[in-house]
């Protein structure tokens, strides 16, 4: 595992591990960004504008297509650490 890696792990842990959440924007960027780590580009069909959270966290990691994984977690790690 790379230091990269390592580093991403830990800030997934820290936010899975947070009494007080962020926003919803903060916490939407993350998903999308932790789904293009983890899985990459989207590979589901857009949910119904009716169901808006799926509908918001589809957006969210559809925003992060084509990142290659290391900007991905290194965003993710930014983020993580500007609330923490």
């Amino acid at each position: 595992m790379t230091d990269l890696e390592e580093k991403f792990n830990e800030s997934v842990n820290k936010v899975n591990k947070l009494e007080e959440k962020p926003s919803n924007e903060i916490l939407l960027k993350l998903y999308g960004l932790y789904k293009q780590v983890t899985v990459g580009n989207i590979n589901i069909p857009q949910p119904s504008f009716f169901n808006y959270k799926l509908s918001e966290k589809w957006k969210s990691w559809n925003e992060c297509k084509d990142i290659e994984t290391e900007k991905a977690q290194q965003k993710y790690i930014d983020i993580v650490n500007s609330f923490i």
